[in-house]
């Protein structure tokens, strides 16, 4: 209130002092804005990959079969390359600290690489992470975010081959 009567008064005796008030206001709002855009910008580079993801379900990854093996979705070549969210539940690892695991849409109570005949779904994902985690209980159902990658790909360390992958990837 103080400064808008300073304003008035200004008004009233002297035009230059007026601009002054101006050009000082005008750059008091902008280093408040200034700081504050800057502060929003910080907290989106945090978020922005989590809250800018495309959610991708196990559903929407394929859209049939053929003689020659699955046919990927449109939806998921569509993502190939962007980031996505997807749900499912840990497959059972080798090793309690991992740094990849097999996301599946059903939880699996045997580790796949340690039973010859267990089940192992067409539906599963690949999930390279950016830091590595504790395996997490194989029937807690678990929410990762990264980038999505399309394609037959073999791991040069384990000789793992997937057809669908997320990298870089945060579990929540």
């Amino acid at each position: 209130m103080l400064h808008r009567l300073s304003a008035l008064t200004m008004i009233l005796t002297s035009p230059r002092q007026w601009v002054h008030v101006l050009k000082f206001h005008w750059l008091r709002t902008l280093s408040y804005r200034g700081l504050r855009m800057v502060m929003l910008l910080a907290l989106l580079s945090v978020i922005s990959p989590i809250v800018m993801a495309q959610t991708l379900s196990f559903d929407d990854m394929y859209a049939g079969a053929s003689a020659e093996g699955l046919i990927l979705s449109d939806t998921l070549k569509n993502a190939n390359g962007t980031t996505v969210t997807m749900q499912g539940y840990m497959a059972p690892p080798l090793k309690p600290s991992i740094n990849f695991f097999v996301l599946t849409q059903e939880p699996m109570a045997v580790c796949p690489f340690c039973s010859t005949d267990a089940d192992w779904p067409s539906n599963i994902v690949v999930v390279y992470l950016e830091n590595p985690v504790t395996a997490l209980p194989y029937d807690q159902t678990i929410t990762v975010t990264g980038t999505l990658s399309v394609g037959s790909h073999v791991d040069s360390e384990t000789g793992f081959v997937s057809l669908v992958r997320i990298n870089n990837a945060q579990v929540q």
